[in-house]
């Protein structure tokens, strides 16, 4: 089992088409320990080569509404009046440390996508 670092673009194809043709390996035999080895490699070189950049807030929040079938209206208890849900969602008022607090714990959103400065805001 000669497994090597991925250290160019040739490696990681190649570490790819072994993956794929390991698919159906189980867990628990050598080849299911040699994809489970190739895919974390794998994993670690496209984390260094192909950083994925978080969404903004607004952005979070609309996909996570989208996810879960929520409405403007649920996101009240998490945000405050109606109007101030209606504010957030179009960017005209930035969310607050209770706001951000409240979307995490609610609805799992990763703090860090909350806290992001958006695009449209950096402008401003």
């Amino acid at each position: 089992m000669e497994i090597k670092p991925i250290r160019s673009k040739a490696d990681y194809r190649a570490a790819l088409k072994e993956i794929e043709s390991l698919m159906s390996a189980q867990a628990g035999t050598p080849q299911g320990e040699r994809l489970d080895v190739l895919v974390t490699l794998v994993e670690v070189y496209e984390r260094k080569h192909f950083p994925m950049d978080l969404p903004d807030a607004v952005e979070a929040i609309k996909f996570r509404m989208e996810q879960s079938g929520l409405g403007p209206k649920d996101l009240v208890p998490m945000i405050g009046q109606l109007n101030r849900v209606y504010e957030v969602l179009s960017r005209k008022r930035p969310l607050t440390l209770k706001m951000i607090w409240r979307l995490h714990r609610e609805l799992g959103i990763p703090a860090e996508s909350l806290i992001k400065q958006d695009e449209h805001r950096k402008a401003a």
